[in-house]
């Protein structure tokens, strides 16, 4: 009996296997199959076809990317993106428009004027606006008018803030179009690469770059990016939005290098300035002793004061990138803004993660003492007397005022805006000394400051 029903399945199944016919049907056709079947259940669970015209005017808002072996189609992409980029730039105001749009400006001056502004009504303002060209029109409305509006007695706005406010504008637009042309993908961010390509294309533009060498060309362009990539990509993405680089200040200063008059103070507080450029980079040949081009803990140990402590060292080369062990020019310019700028975020951040050993998002007690154990130790060598973790325990937790009264979190370190001087205590000697007699150096400022008032 058995025999026969597997006599019976295998006939069955030797007919099944003669029947069947190879789906000879491509990929394409498949998926296409399958998308009509998706579309015909799904519109039937959902209870119909949606009868709405509206569905069929809904423009598409996704368009994938062309892979990296299309490069048809990415040439069709840069190509179309250049006309895009030309486009607006003809719609912005060239140097004649701007200097007509004055020109009627002040021609629509409305009296009496306030100080030595000259000033003009909403009325006038109108008025300007039909004169000045189609470009301008979107200058000229309520909403700018509105802003620039503060306390004139006769509801008018000053024409220099009103020419000023255009100004900006046309220079942002200008900016973003000139950023644009280098987003090689197209997708409003700049890498690295293509950050260093714009800055290494805009220095001949500087007249106070005029004096740096073309061999020092590259390490200027590093120690510039270095600046807008630690600061605006704190999640080191390893790419900038074009929008965060317009909206920070650091633009603003790579730009003021075409002025030639620019003073030597103000060169020297730019991290884009030739001399400071040049400083940070002596700096880093100072300390590589061995001259390989790269530096170790006991270079580093030397930098600034050299009262860093060996066990926040120790922490740097175990969280930043390293090469068998010694920091090349690129962390060494992390390194230096994190220092230089204690009481931005993006320092404290940097620094933070050097404190937080254990990775866990905070920091407790017994951090605190493994990191200011150094310190009393460098003062022990030092000889002066350790001060008592405990009196500085209570401090820092007084400064800090943390949500948890046992563990310190970055957010707390940040809005505390005191992050600076925590870390400085737990970090390096020098730190530490300055806050432990601040109430001395106080005094010592104002005796100072009495005696040039006495001299007078």
């Amino acid at each position: 009996m058995a025999k026969e029903e597997d006599s019976n399945w295998a006939d069955i199944l030797k007919r099944r296997l003669a029947n069947y016919k190879k789906d000879e049907r491509s990929e394409d056709e498949k998926k296409e199959e399958e998308t009509e079947m998706f579309t015909k259940y799904y519109t039937e669970w959902r209870g119909g076809v949606d009868n709405d015209k509206s569905y069929k005017t809904i423009p598409r808002f996704y368009y994938k990317l062309p892979a990296e072996d299309e490069l048809l189609l990415q040439k069709l992409r840069e190509e179309s993106r250049a006309v895009f980029l030309q486009r607006k730039s003809r719609e912005l105001l060239d140097n004649e428009e701007l200097q007509n749009l004055w020109f009627l400006l002040d021609k629509h001056q409305v009296p009496p004027v306030n100080g030595d502004e000259a000033m003009i009504n909403y009325e006038a303002y109108l008025q300007v606006g039909e004169k000045a060209g189609e470009k301008c029109r979107k200058f000229f409305t309520a909403r700018v008018y509105g802003k620039l509006l503060h306390s004139d007695p006769y509801g008018r706005i000053s024409i220099m803030q009103f020419f000023n406010y255009v100004m900006r504008k046309v220079w942002l637009h200008q900016t973003r179009i000139g950023l644009s042309l280098y987003d090689v993908a197209g997708q409003g961010y700049l890498r690295e690469s293509d950050l260093e390509n714009y800055i290494l294309e805009l220095i001949p533009t500087l007249p106070q770059l005029d004096g740096l060498e073309k061999s020092f060309y590259s390490f200027y362009v590093c120690t510039a990016v270095r600046k807008f990539f630690f600061f605006l990509d704190p999640l080191r993405t390893g790419k900038i939005k074009i929008q965060d680089i317009l909206a920070c200040s650091f633009l603003d200063d790579l730009l003021e290098l075409r002025d030639e008059e620019l003073s030597k103070e103000s060169q020297e507080s730019n991290w884009f300035s030739a001399p400071s450029a040049l400083r940070v980079y002596g700096q880093y040949l100072n300390l590589d002793k061995d001259h390989n081009g790269m530096l170790s803990k006991e270079e580093l140990s030397r930098y600034g004061t050299a009262t860093l402590t060996s066990v926040f060292l120790d922490r740097v080369f175990q969280e930043c990138l390293t090469y068998d062990g010694e920091m090349d020019y690129k962390t060494y310019l992390d390194f230096v803004l994190a220092l230089e700028n204690r009481k931005e975020p993006a320092a404290l951040q940097y620094l933070f993660k050097l404190l937080d050993m254990e990775n866990q998002g905070y920091v407790n007690v017994f951090t605190l003492n493994y990191f200011f154990r150094a310190i009393q130790e460098q003062m022990k060598v030092h000889g002066q007397e350790p001060v008592s973790f405990q009196d500085v325990k209570d401090e820092i937790f007084d400064m800090v005022k943390p949500k948890d009264p046992y563990r310190i979190t970055l957010p707390d370190l940040v809005n505390c805006c005191q992050g600076d001087t925590v870390v400085s205590i737990l970090i390096d000697l020098n730190g530490f000394w300055t806050y432990e007699n601040r109430e001395v150096l106080v005094a010592n400022d104002n005796d100072g400051n009495t005696a040039e008032l006495d001299d007078t």
